[in-house]
């Protein structure tokens, strides 16, 4: 097929148009355009449910994996009619309309300009400043990788538990693993972000040698660091089933508990998740209409700060400051008081 043909993709009740079907996106394996669109066809259901409802940027690769990449935030101008969108406050102060994908149409159409990750924010369109996940992201520092992680994760499962929380791990599609924790959207960022500290800090307190939650990269040595600030405003985590910009075209994966000690993220690509799918479900399904309460987790925080006096943690430099927010400075480059 040549890369400027274009052919039209049925998907439902509508036909999306895909142009330059034959262009090459992963030259290594050789996946094309088409490969991509295919792919985000058999998955359709399953990527929806983490999309659905959601304001989602688009991380767009016009040119393939090797080419030059961008985020697109704003809904396109030629954005269809019928794909909803919803209205976000970034950290400035500043707002924009988001696509919220709802039918397999929309994540065609979006592959059709060149995205291969979808990055939706924790909230719904019904109420963008409450979040309704809980997203924890196991970020292995060099000298770590995988096993560390799940090693890590597994640790994370007894911690949410103590809190009475049940979180479902995927893979980045990188080095890392996500523990998403659905929640009922009864508080704002700043709120849920502190549960994500005080998670952190109670696994860092089981596993010192293997875990941090410091944000400063010359302090976070050969550890997992536990990237809290996914959970603030405007940071967002590559959804469940989403390709992702690996030489190999691996997948974000849900997994079971069960699975993690014998998964390697190389095991999840484009062209293996389809049949994974089709043939054991998808992990995720257990998501729905589950939703928990961080009562317990904002109560450990609450001990965290009065016994130890962990307070608040360094937000992302975009963001204004913080009530209670340390320097913005990291500890090498601090002046002595």
């Amino acid at each position: 097929m040549a890369s400027s043909d274009a052919v039209e993709l049925q998907v439902g009740e509508r036909t999306v148009r895909l142009s330059s079907p034959g262009k090459v996106y992963y030259p290594g394996p050789g996946y094309t355009k088409l490969d991509v669109a295919r792919y985000y066809q058999a998955v359709a259901p399953a990527v929806l449910r983490g999309l659905r409802d959601r304001p989602t940027t688009l991380q767009r690769f016009p040119d393939g994996v090797e080419g030059e990449f961008f985020y697109q935030k704003r809904a396109p101008k030629n954005t269809p009619d019928w794909l909803p969108t919803a209205r976000i406050a970034f950290p400035s102060g500043r707002f924009a309309d988001e696509i919220c994908p709802g039918e397999p149409a929309a994540v065609l159409w979006a592959a059709n300009l060149g995205c291969l990750t979808f990055h939706p924010w924790p909230v719904r369109r019904g109420d963008t400043d409450r979040p309704d996940e809980l997203r924890l992201d196991l970020d292995p520092q060099p000298g770590t990788d995988f096993t560390d992680a799940v090693r890590a994760a597994h640790q994370l499962r007894e911690v949410l538990a103590e809190c009475g929380l049940t979180g479902w791990p995927k893979t980045s599609g990188g080095r890392g693993l996500h523990v998403y924790v659905p929640i009922h959207p009864a508080w704002h960022f700043a709120e849920v972000r502190r549960c994500a500290i005080a998670l952190g800090r109670a696994l860092e307190r089981r596993m010192p040698e293997q875990v941090t939650t410091h944000w400063w990269k010359e302090e976070r040595g050969v550890r997992v660091f536990v990237d809290y600030n996914q959970m603030a405003r405007d940071r967002t985590i590559a959804s469940p089933y989403s390709l992702r910009a690996r030489p190999e075209a691996t997948v974000s994966t849900p997994l079971t508990w069960a699975e993690l000690d014998e998964a390697a993220p190389g095991d999840f690509t484009l062209r293996t998740v389809p049949d994974r799918l089709a043939e054991l479900g998808d992990p995720y399904a257990g998501m729905e209409g589950q939703a928990f309460g961080l009562e317990a987790v904002l109560e450990l925080a609450e001990r965290q700060e009065r016994d130890h006096g962990l307070g608040e943690l360094p937000y992302p430099p975009d963001h204004p400051k913080m009530p209670g927010e340390p320097p913005r400075v990291q500890p090498s480059r601090a002046r002595p008081e």
